[in-house]
């Protein structure tokens, strides 16, 4: 009996789930996997390769659709409590300019959650969103935003969250907002390298 309690308390103790460090992301319909399955966003995808490569972290996508950066800095601090995340990755912003909402506004929530996150003792990566043309001078002021903040951070940026699909519409759904599981690969590829340099 003593010999299975002792190897019992060594497999709980050596378990990667308790061990693991956790990566925190916070965004959007874009990371929730919105008209797909959960575990086709590219936030799963990102937990599944970190496991494949015998990586000891693991992923909490904390992401919600409709979500703004306004909702988005009111829910972190709790999650960065409950999660207590070595790197949280903000996707937030396409909801706001899509709204046209105040860019000061949003520069200021992002502003909060990178220095929120930081104070808990996480690195930051910030991605960056564009809106259509038809935005007209809006449309450079909110990506810009991005830019200037990961700048004033010294943060890592993904400059575009969907770059390597943005082009092709045949990686969107009818909607022509969101990707397709066929594209979520191509987005954890792009997400990736930004990722990397932080995991410790």
């Amino acid at each position: 009996m003593r010999f299975i309690l002792v190897l019992f308390a060594l497999l709980v103790s050596t378990t990667p789930a308790l061990a693991a460090k956790t990566i925190l992301v916070m965004g959007d319909s874009l990371s929730a996997g919105y008209g797909i399955r959960p575990e086709q966003a590219w936030p799963s995808l990102l937990g599944t390769r970190l496991s494949d490569k015998r990586l000891d972290y693991s992923v909490a996508n904390l992401s919600i659709s409709g979500e703004t950066t306004a909702g988005g800095r009111s829910r972190l601090a709790p999650a960065l409590k409950a999660y207590q995340p070595a790197i949280v990755v903000i996707a937030l912003g396409a909801n706001d300019g899509l709204r046209g909402l105040p860019l000061a506004q949003m520069r200021d929530n992002l502003n909060a959650m990178v220095d929120a996150a930081r104070s808990a003792g996480a690195r930051v990566v910030l991605a960056g969103m564009r809106l259509p043309p038809n935005y007209g001078p809006y449309a450079a002021d909110f990506h810009s935003s991005f830019v200037d903040i990961a700048k004033a951070k010294k943060a890592p940026l993904i400059d575009f969250l969907l770059e390597p699909v943005a082009a092709n519409p045949r990686y969107f759904q009818s909607d022509n907002l969101h990707p397709l599981a066929e594209a979520q690969p191509l987005i954890l590829d792009h997400v990736w390298p930004a990722i990397v340099p932080l995991l410790k």
